[in-house]
């Protein structure tokens, strides 16, 4: 079997729990603290720490440490990798749905 790796790919499994998105959300209104963040999503810190670094490890998240708190921004990577990917998805499907909606009037025209 023939393997490879996109550089979205990342990106897409980190995305792909609920909890990362929910993250990633609530990053987008403001920076907050591991501590901020295990208590507005009822989990450990251990957990949300762990949630953090999987998108940080992708550049969806930055973490800094200020004294003895670590703080948590959106990242560098942001998603216009992503955003650019699905608009090229977007277009092949359309050009694909107006070549069927093309062929569906020339067949009507024929059949006329």
């Amino acid at each position: 079997m023939v393997q490879y790796s996109h550089p979205l790919d990342g990106t897409f499994a980190a995305l792909a729990d609920p909890t990362r998105r929910r993250v990633v959300e609530r990053l987008g209104r403001g920076e907050a603290t591991i501590s901020e963040l295990a208590d507005e999503f009822s989990m450990t810190l251990t957990g949300i720490k762990k949630h953090v670094c999987i998108l940080e490890n992708v550049g969806l998240v930055s973490t800094r440490r200020v004294g003895r708190v670590r703080r948590c921004a959106l990242g560098p990577g942001r998603l216009d990798d992503l955003a650019a990917w699905i608009e090229q998805y977007r277009q092949m499907l359309e050009a694909r749905l107006d070549r069927l909606g093309q062929f569906l009037q020339e067949t009507k025209g024929a059949s006329s």
